[in-house]
């Protein structure tokens, strides 16, 4: 009998992993990832401090902060990452209850895995599960009038509760609300980029305040300008005020002393011209992309103006949006008709920061919120919040439908689906009670996190449902009671929970299809990063 020899066809540093150890590797991680940021949710949930290898603090119960914040190294932990990095772009909110749904769907996956259903039958049963759970959740859907302001302040109260901002979250929903319903378009859309967050600490979060206009964190360039220009017209330049150099390196001789003077004289004139321009079409108050030379400095000085130089390309475009004045490239071409309007324009110190506030604006399609709050790290923390809930009150107004939260349309839709899976014939009916039981870890995790008896809860939330016919009843967690959640005014919008439910779907269906992971070694080696080239098994790095 003649001896085979092995082939080897993967190089020596090269880890395999096949079938189930595969499998299980992946849901293990997805997991860990759940079980991490699920103690966040809810209004009771907890915060985490994230510490990273620069000793950077950060203070956070938001979601995706967590897990953008968390050195993860396995590649299944980073696929459930783009889950909540999905949903904070596409709505802002619910990124947390997306990755703890992905995290329970693979627990349920692994429990099917186990009585040897087989992947592909799983996938099927939860693709089933999801497209039926998008047509419940349009069913149970309420209509909301976008102008109905006391409705999309409730909403935008449900998500600053149990963040940082909670205390002062009346007067910071009036604030997003208000924000929000000023950048609205004719189109009923919302860009979240022209709502500009401002931060400063130094005082309490109650006195974060809205500008109708825009923050600008500069300073005027000189101290002989105008503190403050009432009925400012602005004028907005992407172009220095200063001697343009030439375009090509050019050597300038000058042999006689009056010629030197003559050439000095020509630069200070063109200056002059410049600042004459600016002041003829009547602007009092200059923005500018680029730089402003010391002598235009004095010349707008003396002339009354008030002039801000190096301001980002993003605030130009917003101070644009709040005063209506056009972005000029070229002085000479400065009209009265470009100039923009704002009641007041004035320099003023923040927590001893001088910044420019451009005020009482006509109809400004550009607010900013400027945040306080006694440190740094509150500052932070109320500022995620505060986007949050820009986020939800914009999909509000956009889609106008909201969904009852406190785990209220959870428990609904694992109900529904529950009576679906009666009629899905075959191993994919374990798989929709499946994803059904996995939706209710929401309603059960809010009242893990708020010190109540999870079981007790879930069961009367079950006999709400059946009993009264209502898929608004969800839990209180204030008063441990089952209430209309509708009623409390604890309302979300249905995209959150729409794109919720899909990306862990699809997240968790993506993990189960993967049978075989075949990684290469870091560089660092073992000695390095102990152990992080083995990223399976019992030691799973994260």
């Amino acid at each position: 009998m003649v001896a085979t020899q092995p082939i080897v066809i993967l190089p020596e540093n090269v880890k395999r992993y096949v079938g189930k150890e595969a499998q299980r590797m992946n849901i293990l991680a997805g997991r860990v990832i759940a079980e991490t940021v699920r103690s966040t949710l809810g209004p009771k949930g907890m915060d985490k401090m994230l510490v990273d290898d620069l000793g950077d603090i950060v203070v956070t119960n938001d979601g995706v902060t967590i897990l953008k914040e968390m050195s993860v190294e396995h590649p299944a932990a980073k696929m459930l990452i783009e889950v909540a990095k999905t949903q904070e772009k596409e709505v802002g909110d619910g990124t947390t209850t997306a990755v703890v749904i992905a995290g329970e769907l693979l627990r349920k996956a692994e429990e099917l895995l186990d009585q040897n259903v087989h992947p592909t039958v799983i996938i099927k049963g939860y693709h089933l599960a999801l497209n039926k759970a998008q047509e419940i959740l349009k069913d149970i859907a309420i209509d909301v009038n976008p102008e109905d302001k006391e409705m999309l302040k409730k909403i935008a109260m449900t998500s600053l509760t149990g963040k940082g901002a909670e205390k002062a979250r009346d007067k910071l929903g009036e604030i997003v609300v208000d924000a929000v319903t000023t950048v609205v378009d004719e189109n009923g859309k919302v860009d979240k980029d022209l709502i500009k967050i401002e931060k400063k600490e130094g005082a309490s979060v109650d006195e974060t305040e809205l500008i109708k206009g825009v923050v600008i964190d500069k300073e005027r360039v000189n101290p002989q300008m105008p503190k403050k220009v009432e009925n400012a017209k602005i004028a907005l330049l992407n172009c220095p005020i200063e001697v343009k150099e030439t375009e090509t390196d050019a050597k300038i001789n000058i042999t006689d002393p009056a010629k030197m003077i003559e050439f000095i004289e020509q630069e200070e004139k063109m200056i002059k011209d410049m600042v004459d321009q600016i002041k003829a079409s009547g602007a009092n108050v200059v923005f500018c992309q680029k730089g402003i030379d010391d002598l235009a400095q004095h010349y707008l000085a003396k002339a009354g103006i008030l002039a801000v130089r190096r301001v980002k390309k993003s605030d130009m475009e917003k101070l644009a949006k709040a005063t209506g004045a056009n972005i000029i490239t070229n002085i000479k071409d400065l009209t009265p008709e470009d100039l923009g309007e704002a009641g007041v324009v004035s320099e003023e110190k923040v927590a001893g920061d001088a910044m420019i506030f451009v005020r009482e604006c006509k109809d400004p399609k550009a607010v900013t919120i400027l945040v306080r709050g006694t440190t740094e790290h509150i500052v932070d923390e109320v500022a995620r919040a505060i986007e949050d809930a820009i986020g939800v009150v914009a999909c509000t107004i956009e889609d106008g439908k909201i969904v009852a939260g406190g785990g209220a349309t959870e428990v609904e839709l694992a109900m529904r689906l529950r009576d679906y899976a009666d009629t899905v014939s075959g191993r994919e009916q374990l798989a929709v009670r499946g994803f059904a039981d996995a939706l209710e870890v929401i309603p059960r995790t809010l009242a893990e996190n708020a010190g109540l008896d999870a079981i007790e809860m879930m069961v009367n939330l079950r006999a709400k449902h059946a009993n009264e016919g209502s898929a608004a009843y969800g839990l209180n967690v204030f008063t441990g009671e089952i209430e209309n959640m509708v009623e409390k005014g604890v309302v979300e919008p249905l995209r959150v929970k729409t794109q919720a439910i899909q990306s862990a779907a699809e997240a968790a269906e993506m993990l189960l299809r993967i049978d075989d992971v075949i990684a290469a070694e870091k560089l660092e080696g073992k000695d390095k990063k102990g152990g992080s080239e083995d990223f399976g098994g019992e030691d799973t790095n994260l």
